[in-house]
């Protein structure tokens, strides 16, 4: 296809793509923006069109995916990199201030709950949870790798259980 049957091609396909522009953006400036843009990258790109293929499709994914790429690109405007040096994304709209009176109820209540655990279970947990790997806990405690796995689980289930006022 040549360049001109190319672009009157487009200015044919233009028409259909209008009502598409308008379902995405819902905002008719904006509908005839990414139009605009759409044609434009379609006729930079015309070499990567292939003879034969649908031209309406490719023009409806471009214009797809052109409108995504500036959705993204607006969305990344409104959130901030915080640079200390905990790295954090702040969404720079909303704030939000939590005192540790919630997280301190309940590292009091897991450690209770903990406490509670039969010592055969707490033992292989707390090992675990220390860093050990099950081979490790087994060989300390002298029992087999299955029963190291089988008590972690049961204690993971028990706390589960006494914890379930945190669930969301």
């Amino acid at each position: 296809m040549t360049t001109l049957e190319f672009s009157y091609s487009l200015g044919q396909m233009s028409t259909s793509l209008k009502p598409f522009a308008l379902k995405l953006t819902k905002d008719n400036e904006e509908a005839n923006d990414l139009l605009q843009e759409t044609l434009l990258k379609a006729y930079k790109n015309r070499e990567k069109f292939a003879d034969g293929t649908n031209l309406k499709a490719w023009l409806y994914t471009i214009m797809k995916n052109t409108f995504i790429t500036n959705y993204q690109r607006m969305a990344r405007r409104g959130t901030f990199i915080d640079t200390t040096e905990n790295l954090h994304f702040i969404n720079s709209t909303d704030s939000r201030i939590e005192n540790r009176a919630y997280g301190d109820f309940a590292l009091k209540d897991i450690n209770t709950s903990i406490e509670k655990l039969d010592s055969v279970y707490k033992t292989p947990f707390m090992m675990y949870f220390r860093g050990f790997k099950y081979h490790e806990i087994a060989e300390r405690l002298e029992i087999p790798i299955g029963t190291v796995k089988n008590r972690i689980h049961i204690a993971r289930k028990q706390l589960k259980d006494m914890l379930r006022t945190y669930r969301a």
